[in-house]
């Protein structure tokens, strides 16, 4: 662990960050850390961010509201399927508790699994290697794609990872595991071999054992766990399902609705 300086952070910041997380301590409210400090904390990168990115399960979020209240602060659940953003003036923190396709769900494993490591002179846990790869390797936004990201925690990470829960987070999505995989060995092709052989042959006998098969017939199109925006004409234009709607995927219409108007108007185009 190669925990960042944070001297980045003006002093009314890094208050605002101390008293939140005193704030979830005192009220008995696990969460970890993530976000760009748990990059750089897994692969020692340090990058400026706008922000802080606490994990907590859903079931807690009622609870670390009631506490920030009551400390004065104004917590507001703005999609009620994946963050809640605490704010200072022109600083926040959010607090996460999936993520925006409503696939990476906070849950028990996280924090069994977390690692620890010091911020702002107080020990936190740091959310796994494993769930963040797993949340960053969906984000394929037009505007944003964390591709980048999953490459440097497989670069330094690769070695010490636990491949079989990795493996089982994707599930049924490994083929996205495969794909950043794949990319890996081009960026690296001297580090190739940081990822299991063993990983490699498994994931390719399922796409070889797949590519023989018959194809599903349910005309559902999953681009939209990617990107929230680029699979849209495929779903209004061409009749495909949305592949993230239940039963398929996590999310409820509502909540793909309200993701969907979320999305930044275009600057430009190009």
């Amino acid at each position: 662990m190669t925990p960042p300086s944070c001297d980045d952070l003006d002093a009314a910041t890094a208050a605002f960050y101390r008293q939140v997380l005193q704030i979830l301590d005192d009220a008995g409210v696990p969460f970890l850390v993530g976000g760009a400090y748990a990059f750089a904390c897994c692969t020692g990168i340090e990058r400026q961010t706008k922000d802080l990115d606490l994990f907590l399960r859903r079931s807690d979020y009622e609870r670390a509201a009631q506490a920030l209240q009551a400390a004065g602060h104004r917590p507001e659940l703005t999609y009620p399927h994946w963050l809640a953003k605490v704010r200072a003036g022109g600083e926040f923190i959010d607090l996460i508790f999936n993520s925006g396709n409503g696939i990476a769900l906070v849950d028990d494993d996280w924090f069994r699994h977390a690692l620890d490591a010091p911020l702002l002179d107080r020990p936190v846990k740091v959310a796994p290697v494993e769930e963040t790869i797993w949340s960053k390797a969906f984000i394929m936004e037009r505007e944003r794609y964390d591709g980048a990201d999953v490459a440097h925690l497989l670069h330094a990470r690769a070695t010490d990872l636990d491949w079989q829960r990795l493996l089982l987070r994707f599930g049924a999505h490994w083929r996205v595991l495969l794909s950043h995989l794949v990319l890996f060995g081009f960026i690296y092709p001297d580090e190739r071999r940081r990822v299991p052989a063993w990983v490699m042959r498994h994931l390719l006998d399922r796409l070889r054992a797949e590519t023989e098969a018959p194809p599903p017939q349910d005309r559902v199109c999953e681009g939209t766990l990617l990107s929230r925006q680029q699979y849209l004409s495929d779903l209004e234009a061409q009749g495909y399902r949305d592949g993230r709607a239940r039963p398929r995927g996590n999310m409820s219409e509502d909540e793909i609705a309200q993701w969907t108007r979320a999305i930044p108007e275009p600057s430009g185009s190009s």
